[in-house]
């Protein structure tokens, strides 16, 4: 029979992975209700966050400074996507759009082994960070990044919820993520709003590399592919669009995940991901809007 306390740890540790899977899919839905379009170089950004942290902290800059650094250097990193390869290509067909966003997610990934080789490397993480908390005699685990990963994402989405809600940029993003024709009728500079989205967005793929770097303990340049493509399942499951959505999404994947492998038995554990995978087939074909369908606007 499973005891409460190993129900509670499987909790933390679904709640811990969700919120990376958030935070990702968060910055999806963003890029997605403003623009209509899969960036799915938006993991190639959470590793520009990760290295830059790392390379910063190398230099001797202290972990936190380093991090807020790496967070900058994502978003400054998707401005730079936003304004080279996606303005131009913004009133093109939608496979054009696609195909440049998979062709920047190769030009960054190559760049990336390009200065850093594509051997693993070390995540430096300060002692404070690499302690744990036990409770019940043992039983029940806090880690130290564990406590900081879902604080941190409570933080940035409670923030955010602010943000586009009573802020008059927040509420500009909404309206051009509505009509993006009639923003401008208005005058609203909807080239700003864009920018501003893709900073936001890219600043959360920022954290949310660090995060995971901080977690795995490794950054390398592929290291986006994999929270991409769960974060990109989280999105579609909450519904594509849907900030709440991604939310949903976002932990309900994490608790999937730590729930196969904690209660099923260990014959099953291998197909986790072919589960995730057919659970995603299952919403395209029975909900394709998912479990929060949103319209045009970029909604909470």
């Amino acid at each position: 029979m499973t005891s409460f306390d190993y129900i509670l740890q499987q909790v933390i540790n679904a709640v811990s992975l969700g919120s990376l899977y958030a935070l990702v899919a968060v910055g999806l839905s963003i890029v997605f209700g403003v623009l209509r379009l899969t960036n799915f170089a938006h993991g190639d950004v959470m590793m520009v966050g990760a290295f830059t942290t790392v390379v910063l902290n190398g230099l001797g800059l202290p972990f936190v400074p380093a991090l807020v650094c790496g967070v900058a250097g994502a978003a400054f990193a998707g401005f730079l996507i936003e304004r080279i390869a996606y303005r131009p290509i913004r009133s093109a067909p939608d496979v054009t759009r696609l195909l440049t966003s998979l062709a920047v997610t190769y030009i960054l990934e190559n760049l990336g082994i390009l200065l850093f080789t594509s051997s693993p490397r070390n995540f430096p993480l300060p002692d404070v960070l690499n302690g744990a908390w036990q409770l019940a005699g043992g039983a029940i685990t806090f880690t130290s990044i564990n406590i900081l990963t879902i604080a941190l994402t409570l933080v940035s989405l409670v923030l955010l919820g602010w943000f586009i809600t009573r802020t008059t940029v927040g509420l500009g993003m909404r309206a051009a993520a509505e009509d993006m024709a009639a923003a401008q009728l208005v005058g609203l500079d909807v080239n700003r709003l864009v920018i501003i989205a893709f900073l936001v967005a890219s600043a959360y793929a920022g954290l949310a590399g660090v995060l995971w770097a901080a977690q795995a303990g490794v950054v390398q340049p592929q290291m986006g592919f994999t929270p991409l493509l769960k974060a990109f399942v989280a999105a579609i499951i909450g519904g594509f669009g849907s900030i709440a959505g991604a939310l949903v999404g976002g932990y309900m994947l994490g608790a999937l995940e730590i729930f196969i492998v904690a209660f099923m038995p260990d014959s099953v554990t291998p197909y986790r991901d072919a589960i995730v995978f057919a659970l995603l087939i299952a919403f395209l074909l029975f909900r394709p809007g998912g479990l929060l369908k949103p319209n045009r606007e970029i909604k909470l």
